[in-house]
């Protein structure tokens, strides 16, 4: 099976796979999340946040930041 992902927004995937094991922190449609950006992927990221993995869609994303000093 041949299977290819449709990325929604490739320019903020590109963005994004910069920032992988940095703080980072993500303003959603639904709220905020801060913590280290473990994952990638071209329909969400994974956030380690207290010891707990997010899974952030991103097409919810609405902007994103590299925490200073974390």
């Amino acid at each position: 099976m041949n299977e290819k992902w449709n990325l929604s927004d490739p320019y903020v995937y590109q963005a994004l796979t910069g920032f992988q094991n940095k703080s980072l922190a993500v303003q959603t449609t639904h709220g905020s999340v801060r913590g280290i950006l473990k994952k990638v992927m071209p329909d969400h990221i994974v956030i380690q946040m207290g010891g707990s993995p997010f899974y952030v869609r991103t097409a919810q994303i609405i902007w994103f930041q590299q925490l200073k000093g974390e």
